[in-house]
């Protein structure tokens, strides 16, 4: 607290290595609540530390997971897991950096990054999810205020059902969109067959 934003954006940074789950959504509502333009600052820090702390790790995996998979890529059930990352991973990323709950973000970053993730999709996701989740904790702070680290454990179970609701309705996308390019594809074979 004493840091202020500094301190968030250290915290975020050392949060790959050392996961300290919860610990920001309650700083940045507390912040907020008391002086909003800080937990706005604490907002902007904590994505960016995070960003970057989550990126390190990513990049780490990416570099020394491709020698591992090499060398297990044979199995059937890296096979499996493999195609099956590559179709709904980010999902298992976004989910967990979305919302305020104790979820294996780590692994899955690691995943992301040995599998070989595009670095330019798991920033957009990390980016996105985690500018949504610290700005949400700082507009609860303005507007709940003092009982917004309260409010963040009360709903705890909320944010739990939220999490498996939103893994489902991005799992049916995923799977509607795979359709959706499977009849594309289909109707473009048939045409130039047919011209």
């Amino acid at each position: 607290m004493a840091f202020g934003p500094l301190g968030i954006l250290v915290l975020a940074l050392l949060d790959s290595a050392i996961p300290v789950a919860g610990v920001f959504d309650v700083l940045i509502a507390v912040f907020a609540a008391q002086r909003p333009s800080i937990g706005w600052w604490c907002a902007i820090c904590a994505v960016i530390g995070s960003t970057v702390g989550n990126y390190v790790l990513f990049a780490t995996a990416r570099r020394g997971g491709r020698r591992y998979l090499n060398q297990s890529a044979q199995s059937t059930r890296a096979k499996k897991f493999r195609v099956w990352f590559e179709r709904y991973g980010l999902i298992t990323v976004f989910i967990p950096a979305l919302l305020p709950i104790p979820m294996p973000l780590k692994l899955f970053v690691v995943s992301a990054g040995a599998l070989g993730t595009s670095v330019r999709t798991f920033l957009a996701v990390m980016v996105l999810a985690r500018t949504l989740r610290y700005f949400g904790d700082a507009w609860l702070g303005v507007s709940v205020g003092s009982n917004s680290a309260g409010w963040l454990k009360a709903h705890a179970w909320h944010f739990l059902v939220s999490a498996v609701l939103l893994f489902l309705v991005l799992y049916g996308a995923v799977l509607l969109s795979e359709r959706w390019r499977g009849r594309n594809k289909a109707s473009d074979g048939e045409e130039s067959s047919g011209g």
